[in-house]
């Protein structure tokens, strides 16, 4: 019971978005007439979730608006607006990519925001509509935690407005933050651990948000506040953790393939199947009948000759990945599940690295994407339809985020016990033996390389370099020009994307993001 996403209710959506005529349809459906059933309750819900999917969600442009921005990616894309997104050199007035996404997360606020008003006066079972609405607030609260973390300043719609009354004000990036803990704070306590052990219509339906999953990014929030809480971040991964049903996987790839979804280290990941639904693409706009659930991340990030390879793994990454050896004195297994490159015994999409590019020097040397791939089950990415799940939050994340909040609590001894859980799943050494004693600025340095290799190439590094003020650091900022030449172009205010023209223009008194 994998995919749970299909139904999308999109008569209800589209009916609070338009006025109601004096001549009205009584053979159609509104918002008013659709909240009868556990059925319509949880196709209401079903249809939040389906924002994660299309073009502007997670098929897509949210991967690319988190990873190129990042030291650990790059784009030589041949679509100016994909080249620069990872160059800080977008404008305002195209909204490709940024725009949509933008336009993708408010639908989904939306549409969360409907099952908010009306799940609580339906007359459905207690237990289900609780957990329901849990969803819905943890749905809110991913949306806007995108929006936050990529707009900054950004609208607050908390309800479903009547038409012409969403004037609604921008709000402070911390007015923002406070938001989304609010949401993750009520999905936490209204939501099950998991579905396995419920009685009702969404009974073993795995995809759906959990109390793990609220927690989780209820901790994330917490460090992504202008002014981060390390304790209560820490306390909400220690629940995550006192759970006791997570843990890392034995074998690094397995977060990364089709075969090894939903397991025992992801704590929330987006669903995406080639047999669900059509065989069209979700570009974006009003739900079409011929929408497949698949993604188009593969085929972006593919090799070149297998895909269209707009995004590329940096030089510094694959460095990076060569610092340190395995007890077995091996590179790091982390590499080759993460990087296509020339090496002995690699191979992508069936073939011979080396003998595959033999006649391009240029590619021959060159890096490609590995994770996310179907590199072992497709000739090639040209279909444009990848079933791969986007994995959101793995437990590997909450091990080092815990480390982390240790460390700045002054505990910076405990934190090698959880960081050595994760290196220990790759064979390096004991960090206790090779780096014994560090202090909490060592420590902060030991993190942020554990985290980059751990996470490369999953949308979390910008995140990182920002939170933790290196954009302001003139000796970071050298160091991250250094590692890549994107952030040449980098200016202050660029962290965040520009607010897009439209929603300046169609709203008085909205101030465009500093740089742009």
């Amino acid at each position: 019971m994998k995919k749970i996403f299909i139904a999308t209710a999109g008569l209800m959506l589209l009916a609070a978005c338009t006025k109601q005529l004096e001549q009205v349809n009584p053979n159609a459906q509104t918002s008013a007439s659709f909240w009868q059933t556990e059925t319509d309750a949880l196709g209401g819900i079903n249809a939040a979730y389906s924002s994660l999917l299309p073009d502007g969600g997670y098929m897509r442009c949210t991967p690319l608006m988190l990873d190129t921005r990042g030291d650990d990616a790059k784009s030589n894309s041949p679509w100016d607006q994909m080249f620069n997104t990872g160059k800080f050199a977008l404008q305002s007035g195209n909204i490709a990519i940024y725009g949509w996404a933008y336009e993708t997360y408010y639908q989904g606020v939306f549409r969360s925001n409907q099952v908010l008003q009306n799940l609580p006066g339906m007359n459905i079972n207690a237990a289900l509509k609780d957990r329901i609405i849990g969803q819905a607030y943890f749905l809110r609260g991913l949306y806007y935690y995108h929006l936050v973390n990529f707009f900054g300043r950004v609208p607050l719609v908390l309800n479903v407005p009547e038409v012409n009354t969403y004037n609604v004000p921008q709000a402070s990036v911390e007015d923002g933050w406070n938001q989304v803990i609010a949401d993750f704070k009520e999905a936490a306590n209204r939501l099950p651990v998991k579905y396995s052990d419920l009685t009702g219509p969404d009974k073993n339906d795995i995809g759906r948000a959990t109390k793990g999953a609220a927690m989780a990014f209820l901790a994330k929030a917490y460090l992504f506040k202008p002014t981060p809480d390390f304790g209560l971040a820490a306390a909400e991964l220690k629940k995550v953790m006192d759970l006791g049903i997570y843990d890392l996987m034995p074998n690094y790839r397995d977060n990364f393939t089709e075969v090894a979804e939903n397991n025992r280290e992801s704590i929330f990941e987006v669903q995406f199947s080639r047999e669900a639904g059509g065989a069209d693409l979700g570009w974006g706009g009003a739900p079409q009948p011929g929408w497949g659930k698949t993604t188009a991340r593969a085929i972006t990030y593919a090799p070149r000759g297998f895909g269209w390879t707009d995004v590329q793994p940096t030089r510094s990454i694959f460095d990076e990945f060569q610092l340190e050896k395995t007890t077995n004195n091996q590179v790091d297994p982390r590499l080759g599940a993460t990087i296509f490159y020339n090496a002995p015994g690699v191979r992508l999409y069936g073939q011979d690295f080396a003998t595959f590019y033999a006649s391009n020097p240029a590619d021959l040397n060159d890096l490609f994407c590995r994770k996310y791939q179907n590199d072992e089950t497709k000739p090639n990415e040209f279909d444009w339809r990848s079933g791969v799940n986007e994995r959101l939050i793995r437990y590997s994340d909450i091990l080092l985020m815990y480390a982390e909040c240790l460390n700045e609590l002054d505990r910076t001894n405990e934190a090698y016990t959880h960081i050595q859980r994760v290196r220990n799943r790759v064979g390096l050494p004991d960090l206790t033996l090779v780096r014994p004693n560090m202090n909490k600025v060592q420590m902060r340095d030991q993190i942020a390389h554990e985290r980059l290799i751990e996470f490369s190439l999953e949308g979390h590094r910008f995140d990182d370099i920002r939170r933790w003020g290196w954009l302001k650091d003139p000796v970071r900022l050298a160091q991250l020009k250094a590692r890549d030449p994107e952030f040449n172009s980098y200016v202050p205010g660029r962290e965040y994307f520009p607010i897009p023209q439209r929603e300046l223009d169609l709203n008085p008194g909205y101030t465009q993001n500093t740089g742009y």
